[in-house]
């Protein structure tokens, strides 16, 4: 409003100003860049000093990448082609090497007419864990879920159909077990299923078994655990280990929070003990001395006994990981699921554990990657991993006798899209599960 002598004249504007821009720099890239790289003078020189050393990388890497060659059947031929295309001197990737040994770095030396075997087992495995983690594929596929790791084993493995039916049954007959005797009492139903499922497959499946083969021989060819090799001894002993360690690390961190002396007192020993001891001394033990205290003659497979010792070792990691979780929870939790007169396995199972894995699924998730990046370990028990053993094997040989950055390279770059993978589903699983409420 205006003044005009002792009188005053209302004035109402009835059309809008037309939006205008916001400045440069309080928008798009500017803005970001001012508020994340040059933010403040330290800031400023860490970015500069970090865009010249990414010069310098890339400086390097660019052009070895462009003259790489990807045809060529010797390391010899491969430079040769480098020296012919872009003259005397020119450096470049001879990423040949990956296309002339690719199938030697996934199966290993498994034998090449059955690599048919550990895809299909892989498309499986694939369509086995779509129902776990992924909400929207049907619960009823779980079932199938629960039968994939039988099922991977003959496929893998071979030999008669019967040896993953027995083991199974003996499952079958704990579950029974547990069914009969859970509404009489929960622990002893417990006890009393891994009782009757460990008398199963000490005492009964291996004559059930024989019986079952002699009356319908099933089986595929066999193939050592020698064999194996590349990244399907990885994901073998990665996936087991990671399938098995999780609820063996849930029980493991239940143990240590329990009351009952004896349990926790247990618990707590291998918990401490586990995560003393390095990864690579368990690996020893299960490869040299524990056959020291197997009877004579006993047939204990070394890909099953390094799937036994990572997994201990992760379910460790993970008990402790959990027990933060467990640890984090308000004591009001706890109190509520008493004053709804929940039992103690009810409270766990329906308020208890859903909280505390969805505080811990950042810890869980980092112990899954360390754990499929440790299977690179088991080449100081004689196995062939992709990074050392499948490697060396592949520099070994008379044609690509001297190459050196190119395969691992390619393995690393492997491993990345694994853990990478793993890293960005437990992101989507804390969105999905809105874990901060905000």
């Amino acid at each position: 409003m205006s003044e005009t002598g002792t009188q005053t004249v209302r004035f109402v504007r009835d059309t809008m100003l037309p939006e205008a821009a916001p400045p440069a720099s309080q928008s798009g890239a500017v803005k970001w860049l001012r508020e994340n790289l040059f933010s403040g003078w330290l800031n400023t020189i860490l970015t500069i000093l970090g865009a010249l050393v990414l010069f310098q990388i890339l400086r390097g890497l660019v052009p070895w990448f462009a003259h790489s060659v990807w045809n060529a059947q010797t390391l010899g031929e491969c430079r040769q082609i480098i020296a012919e295309t872009w003259g005397e001197g020119a450096r470049g990737a001879c990423l040949a090497v990956v296309r002339d040994r690719w199938t030697q770095w996934t199966f290993g030396f498994y034998p090449a007419h059955l690599y048919w075997r550990p895809v299909l087992a892989l498309v499986l495995l694939f369509a086995a864990l779509a129902p776990i983690l992924f909400s929207a594929v049907p619960r009823r596929l779980m079932a199938f879920s629960a039968l994939f790791p039988f099922v991977g084993y003959w496929l893998l493995w071979g030999g008669t159909i019967w040896t993953p039916v027995v083991a199974l049954a003996g499952f079958v007959v704990g579950y029974a077990v547990w069914r009969g005797m859970a509404k009489r009492n929960a622990l002893a139903a417990v006890l009393l299923a891994v009782a009757a499922a460990l008398v199963w497959w000490l005492f009964l499946a291996g004559p059930v078994e024989r019986a079952l083969a002699g009356v319908a021989p099933l089986a595929l060819e066999s193939v050592r655990s020698s064999s194996f090799g590349g990244f399907v001894l990885a994901l073998t002993i990665g996936v087991s280990a990671i399938s098995l360690s999780l609820p063996l690390g849930i029980m493991l961190a239940l143990g240590r929070q329990s009351d009952m002396f004896l349990i926790k007192t247990l618990s707590v020993c291998f918990i401490e003990f586990i995560r003393g001891v390095p990864l690579i001394t368990l690996l020893f033990t299960a490869s040299l001395l524990l056959n020291y205290f197997l009877p004579p003659g006993t047939n204990f497979d070394i890909i099953l006994r390094v799937i036994i010792m990572v997994t201990l070792f992760a379910a460790a990691y993970i008990a402790e990981v959990i027990r933060g979780g467990l640890a984090a929870l308000p004591r009001g939790q706890y109190e509520a699921a008493d004053a709804l007169g929940l039992d103690y396995f009810q409270a766990q199972r329906l308020i208890v554990l859903p909280q505390a894995l969805k505080i811990s699924i950042p810890g869980i998730v980092s112990t899954f990657i360390g754990l499929f990046k440790d299977t690179t370990l088991v080449v100081f028990v004689g196995l062939l991993d992709p990074l050392k053993g499948i490697t060396d094997a592949v520099r070994a040989s008379t044609d690509w006798k001297g190459i050196y950055w190119e395969p691992y390279i390619f393995v690393g770059f492997i491993f990345f899209l694994f853990c990478f993978g793993m890293s960005r589903y437990s992101m989507y699983l804390e969105r999905r599960l809105k874990r901060d409420h905000r």
